[in-house]
């Protein structure tokens, strides 16, 4: 069976294995999913990614992060932009995100995959993936 939404089934993963408090989760690897989870480690989200091989193409390996209290650190994830509904924001509307949104928005611009106040910075809209707080 061919999966319509891979971002939406790592998200849900990523998710699943937070509330059940494992210490990592496996999806499967593509460029797409190695950036968010890059941003997810630069903002320390996650500890840790690393790719492993299989005979199809490969496997991306996420450890999750947790405090001292064992209490997840990725407290929500929500899939924005999906196949049937696409949203995409100009520069105006990832001002306006930036302030009123707890936590941060994935986005897909003209110049890569980025945080929305990375964004804001580079003065660029583009299609909200995810979010995450």
């Amino acid at each position: 069976m061919s999966m319509t939404d891979p971002i939406s089934d790592m998200l849900t993963r990523i998710r699943n294995a937070s509330k059940a408090r494992k210490r990592a989760v496996d999806v499967p690897n593509s460029n797409i999913k190695r950036e968010i989870a890059r941003i997810l480690k630069e903002e320390d989200f996650i500890k840790d990614t690393i790719e492993l091989p299989d005979r199809r193409q490969g496997i991306l390996r996420i450890y999750l992060k947790y405090s001292r209290e064992d209490e997840p650190i990725i407290k929500g994830l929500k899939r924005i932009s999906r196949p049937g509904l696409r949203k995409y924001y100009n520069f105006d509307d990832v001002k306006r995100i930036v302030r009123s949104q707890v936590g941060l928005t994935i986005m897909s611009t003209s110049q890569g995959i980025m945080t929305d106040v990375d964004a804001l910075k580079k003065q660029c809209g583009g299609e909200a993936l995810c979010a995450v707080w």
